[in-house]
């Protein structure tokens, strides 16, 4: 293993994070680059879902989440749980039969794939599970008790506490101006915002919504959609539930003491139409409180709209850009779920060059400019 190689990682979300704290850990120098604070950008503003039941559209992407979730808990019992895993599992029904005969058919694709589900009523779910929560006693609901929400600030911090520890270098508040190459276009030097600039062997583009910049800096192109997402906190003491769960028309989840995370695709469509964020957490909060009647008391803490950083064709672009060597990529929107097992991958291609199959379908290179 090449311990002398200088590897700067750009973007410390949760994506960065692993990818640091994984390199730094076999003895890598590395310098962890965010324009902001660690673990404050699109990682602190996602739902923030560990999961594998929501990733069906293609079985290599399926494995990929279900190790994800393997790696979490590997690296809950490394670094301990603490304050970010919460592995208490997930609930899904819905209120009309087109959504719930689609979601019922997918949990039978996923026993077909050994993904462990449980069918319960409304009736079971308040009595074992979830009182306060308002939904018919017959309506089915399905439970994934092997996933969890995380608490990403919280992980980030914890992995990048490590990785300084352990000799990394954080840069915060500091934005990539430039990527120097060599003559065989080789990564060589990075150009920061405050004037600096570092000598480095390899760079990793975990830069989440800033990834198709950062790719252009070496002259790639690196496709993303456009897809933006309101996330709402409110404040409830006590919060009323223990797990993450998507009822209909809202996705919720605890966020530690006191406060929770509100999330829906049907209010995420009406960012384009110049709503202001206030009247789309106002929505959520209104939504909620049909789920959730003890929440009628509780107050709208904050609210943002933050893009999701999502590769054109919807999967993770991971791993060498061979046209330009020393230059990673590990950008995904399923990022809470797949950086641990996305950091593990990536520090070994980096460090000994193996290539697992797991990213096969994932590699960077299907996109070609």
């Amino acid at each position: 293993m090449e311990r002398t190689r200088r590897i700067a990682v750009i973007g410390v979300g949760v994506l960065g994070a692993c990818v640091g704290w994984n390199l730094s850990r076999q003895g890598a120098e590395v310098v962890l680059i965010d324009a902001g604070r660690p673990g404050e950008g699109v990682t602190d503003w996602s739902f923030s879902w560990a999961n594998a039941s929501n990733k069906t559209v293609r079985r290599s992407y399926f494995d990929l989440n279900v190790a994800g979730l393997a790696a979490h808990r590997e690296l809950a019992a490394t670094i301990g749980p603490d304050s970010w895993w919460y592995p208490t599992g997930h609930l899904r029904w819905a209120d009309d039969p087109a959504a719930e005969a689609k979601f019922l058919e997918t949990a039978e694709l996923l026993v077909s794939w050994d993904y462990r589900v449980e069918m319960s009523t409304g009736a079971e779910v308040r009595r074992r599970l979830e009182p306060a929560l308002a939904l018919p006693d017959e309506v089915p609901v399905l439970f994934y008790p092997d996933e969890a929400w995380v608490h990403g600030r919280h992980l980030v911090g914890r992995l990048v506490g490590q990785a300084v520890a352990a000799g990394a270098e954080l840069r915060s508040g500091t934005e990539v101006r430039d990527i120097g190459t060599d003559a065989d276009g080789g990564v060589r030097t990075v150009a920061l915002s405050d004037g600096s600039s570092l000598d480095v062997d390899v760079v990793v583009n975990a830069a989440g919504p800033n990834a198709s910049h950062v790719a252009g800096l070496v002259a790639r192109h690196l496709p993303m959609r456009r897809e933006p997402g309101v996330v709402t906190r409110i404040d409830c003491a006590p919060v009323p539930i223990h797990r993450a769960m998507h009822a209909p028309h809202i996705e919720i989840r605890p966020d530690g003491d006191g406060s929770m995370v509100l999330h829906s695709r049907e209010i995420d469509a009406l960012i384009d139409t110049g709503e202001e964020p206030a009247e789309l957490a106002r929505l959520l909060h209104e939504s909620v409180r049909q789920v959730v009647p003890e929440l009628a008391d509780s107050r709208i803490a904050q609210a943002r709209v933050a893009e999701r950083p999502i590769p054109a064709d919807g999967f993770p672009s991971v791993g060498a850009v061979p046209s330009v060597p020393g230059y990673y990529e590990a950008v995904s929107h399923s990022g809470i779920t797949l950086g641990p097992v996305l950091g593990r991958l990536l520090a070994a291609e980096i460090l000994g060059g193996e290539s697992d199959e797991l990213l096969a379908d994932f590699r960077p290179e299907r996109f070609s400019d």
